[in-house]
Parts: C-alpha cells; structure tokens; sequence
C-alpha cells in the first residue's frame, strides 16, 4: 500500500521539521518552503506560495496530498505586535487560502493554532472556553481558526505549546536554554508564567490519531504539566547534566517585553486523552526522548537542514 502523501507548510519551522522526522518512515512527506531551501533525508521540498488560494489549488492537485498541515507563521509574538496587519495577513488571509484549497481538492487539513489565546487570569484552558487575547499575535490566531472553521469545517484545530530541536534560523525554547547553558552562559527564566509544553513528536502523533479517529474541530495537543518557565529550564537542564546555578529568577512584570503576555497559557488536554484513551506522557520522559533525538543525531540534523 501506498504511503499517504503529507503536505506541511511553514516546511522550514521548526515544528514542521520535528512533524516531518516523527511521520518520515510512514507518509510521504513533502515541505512547502517560502524563503529558504530545506534538505532533509526522507522527505522532499518545493517552495510554494499560498497568497492565492486558486494557485495554491492546482498546485495540490499537482502534489496530490492526502493530508495537509499548517503550520506557517510569523514566531514572532512581538514582531506581531510592530505589525499587526502584517500578523492578521498571515495567520488569517494565508490560513484561509489553505483552507480553501484543502476544501477544493478535497485534503483532509490539521490547522496549527497556539495557547496564546486567553486572558492568562486561570489555569487549564479548555477548547469551550471564550478566547480573550491580550496581544496582536494571539488574535491574529484567534483569526485565523475562525476563518479555519468557517471555511473547511471538517479540519482539525490544534491549540498547543511545542518544543523541540531547532535550526540556525529557529530556535525552540528548549533550544533557547540548552545551548546558553551549554556555553556557560546565565540565564534568566520567569517562575510567573505557566505553560504546559510538549514534545513537537508527540503533537505530530497525537494530531494524527485525532484525524485517523475521524475528529474535526478545535482540540488542546499540550502537555499533562502545568510549569512555569523557570523549572521548565531547571528540568531540562538536569537532564542534559547542564549547570543549575546558571539559571536565574525572573519575573514578567518587570520585564520590558514590547508585547503584553499572558501570565497563564495552560491547556486542559482532558479531551484528546480521553478521545485516544491515553496518556500523552510527562515532561520529564519528553525531556529525555529529547536527550536520545540528540544522541541520535537529529540536533545536528536539524542544524544542518536549512539554507539561505
């Protein structure tokens, strides 16, 4: 049997490489790259413009993809906030072209959404819960999954907080305090802002057995762990064996961010476990699968993957 056909945009961001090395050795995995050029063993690339949603149309019926996921952005959250027209363009008009061309060839569409979407005051987020974005970024996502939604019903709606193995242009906040640790450098992470991370993989996968199952709509794809960023780092540190006393208090109300940021980001991921009928694991075991990805070589995969 054939291996079915997966379109990923934003083909040179980080959660799109990590969800190509995750589903490489079952689908056939195509990256849709904008600017830059991608090498990747396993998978092929084609810079594609999603500008039009009738150009991007007959290029899927070229491709002839059975599933499509979007993940292009700005990673910006304050980039976003210097151009919010520049972020509603992207995120909404770009995500609705997508949706229409999955539509009108007839692709089944997982739509990469954030937990950046609420006021921040509470904990566990659910997918009922009303959005209250506090920034530019998060309603221009909010944007986005309505004209998701409303144009391709049938899609699948992620809402989650990723981490992975970046590339020289990207880096993921495991990235972040890994390799400032690594060179002996202090850094310092708020202990007042929570998330509940999880490993891209595991998004990857957890989307797919969502899709596989028939499900359609807005589902929280996020960690069992509700952390701040300080012990996110202080976790990850003692895993890599990197050097605790580097690692500094910091509070996000003294902080001089351009953007305001919600204090609370924490996604309930009570419906999509009790869909699947399982655990989408604990951070200390992400932690360490990130640690056999680098003994493996993806660190260094990943680094090498993208060109100007």
């Amino acid at each position: 049997m054939a291996s079915r056909r997966l379109l990923i945009t934003g083909g040179t961001g980080l959660l799109a490489l990590n969800w190509a090395c995750a589903l490489r050795d079952t689908h056939d995995v195509v990256l849709a790259t904008h600017t830059r050029d991608v090498r990747l063993a396993g998978t092929s690339a084609l810079r594609l413009s999603l500008d039009s949603s009738a150009t991007l149309t007959r290029e899927l019926e070229r491709l002839k993809p059975d599933v499509i996921v979007h993940t292009a952005g700005i990673t910006s959250v304050d980039e976003c906030e210097r151009e919010p027209e520049r972020a509603r363009y992207v995120y909404a008009d770009l995500s609705r072209n997508v949706a229409e061309a999955a539509v009108h060839f007839g692709a089944q569409l997982i739509h990469i959404s954030t937990d950046h979407l609420f006021r921040g005051t509470r904990s566990f987020y659910t997918e009922d819960d009303t959005p209250e974005p506090v920034n530019a970024y998060g309603r221009a996502k909010l944007l986005a999954e309505q004209a998701v939604a409303t144009t391709y019903p049938g899609a699948l709606i992620v809402r989650t907080n990723f981490f992975g193995w970046g590339h020289r242009y990207r880096q993921s906040f495991s990235d972040w305090v890994y390799y400032r640790l690594t060179a002996g450098e202090k850094i310092t992470m708020f202990d007042d802002v929570f998330i509940t991370p999880l490993l891209a993989d595991v998004v990857a996968t957890t989307a797919h057995q969502l899709l596989d199952a028939g499900k359609r709509g807005i589902w929280n794809i996020a960690g069992e762990e509700r952390i701040s960023k300080f012990e996110f780092g202080v976790q990850l540190a003692k895993t890599f064996g990197l050097p605790l006393a580097l690692i500094e208090h910091a509070n996000i109300c003294a902080s001089e961010l351009s953007a305001r940021r919600p204090r609370d980001m924490s996604l309930s991921n009570r419906q999509a476990r009790e869909c699947l009928g399982l655990s989408l694991g604990t951070l200390a075991g992400h932690f360490d699968t990130l640690h056999q990805q680098d003994r493996a070589g993806r660190r260094h995969e990943l680094l090498t993957a993208i060109s100007e």
